[in-house]
């Protein structure tokens, strides 16, 4: 694979070196035995190439892969892409976020659950979960799934292919989605902390600061600015990648997850979501709703420890940690 020069060769290429010149387009030299070998680029990208190709080989395909197969391309031969893009998402959307509130929701009447509540002296109320819920219905008929109806026209401007060819291995999959929670969170922290300015909190942020004690369905009750200021970062990691709809779709899935989980008010030992990297969870945000400063991320730790704004979260956890002591 490596390719050893002759003498006039070596000279020449150690002179092209010196002189910061090369006798062609530019390769790697190593030192091996005292002899100079010239390593070509293309040796180099094929190497990895072929690493990547065992790696990948390696990988299992995803549980049931020919059912799902099956029942993608169903959709795809059954449905047009307007009707797939548009309200398959609003569908899944709808879907997810029901789910997911109405577990949370049940757990207020579930007695081992109530040791795992946050804030103990703050329990839901009738009053306002159905103040919550005639926001959300609002808010869900002509915010959300008007913004979402636009997934189509986002997916075609983007070239964002529907096929299951062109569909990423899981893996790679799982990766993109965890970098689309990163640029999303980088995106929310600056907005959010953007929002509690106080020439704006009042206007806009503090219609989601209504609940001091969050649960799970207020996770999307917002003034709609807010909605779509904060709801435009879940774009960036699609419009970066391009890679599928299915990404789309698996991002979408996680994010609900994520928001719906921070606003629960529990925090039960068995999680899910406590196996992401450098999750933040649901106490870190809870504490934002009940002191309404610092905290400001919604999914990871690191922007908030880089510009200091957990310094009161951390000794309220100081603090409660010597509570529980004494």
């Amino acid at each position: 694979m490596f390719a050893v020069p002759s003498p006039e060769q070596k000279t020449d290429v150690q002179v092209g070196s010196l002189l910061g010149q090369g006798t062609g387009a530019r390769r790697p030299i190593g030192v091996i035995g005292g002899v100079m070998e010239v390593i070509p680029t293309a040796d180099i990208l094929a190497s990895a190439y072929l690493a990547l190709e065992y790696v990948d080989s390696l990988v299992p395909p995803i549980p049931q892969q020919e059912l799902v197969r099956s029942a993608w391309n169903y959709m795809l031969d059954n449905y047009t892409k307007f009707q797939i893009a548009t309200w398959g998402s609003v569908f899944l959307h709808e879907l997810i976020y029901v789910s997911v509130c109405l577990l949370f929701f049940l757990s207020q009447f579930l007695p081992f659950m109530q040791k795992y509540k946050i804030q103990q002296d703050k329990p839901e109320t009738w009053e306002a979960q159905l103040k919550c819920l005639k926001m959300l219905a609002l808010s869900h008929f002509f915010v959300q799934i008007p913004l979402i109806c636009g997934a189509y026209h986002f997916v075609e401007f983007f070239g964002i292919p529907y096929d299951w060819e062109s569909m990423p291995r899981w893996p790679y999959l799982v990766l993109q989605c965890y970098s689309c929670a990163v640029m999303d969170d980088t995106w929310f922290y600056f907005t959010h902390r953007l929002l509690h300015h106080r020439r704006i909190y009042r206007h806009i942020h503090k219609v989601h600061h209504e609940f001091t004690a969050p649960f799970g369905m207020q996770a999307e009750y917002a003034h709609p600015v807010e909605t779509v200021v904060l709801g435009a970062g879940f774009l960036i990691g699609p419009m970066v990648f391009r890679s599928h709809l299915a990404l789309l779709w698996i991002w979408l899935l996680f994010r609900l997850l994520e928001t719906v989980d921070i606003h629960s008010g529990y925090n039960p030992p068995v999680n899910p979501m406590h196996i992401i990297p450098f999750y933040a969870g649901t106490e870190f945000h809870d504490f934002h709703h009940m002191n309404f400063e610092g905290n400001y991320a919604s999914c990871f730790i690191w922007w908030d420890r880089i510009f200091s704004t957990n310094l009161q979260y951390k000794d309220f956890q100081h603090k409660r940690g010597k509570e529980k002591e004494q």
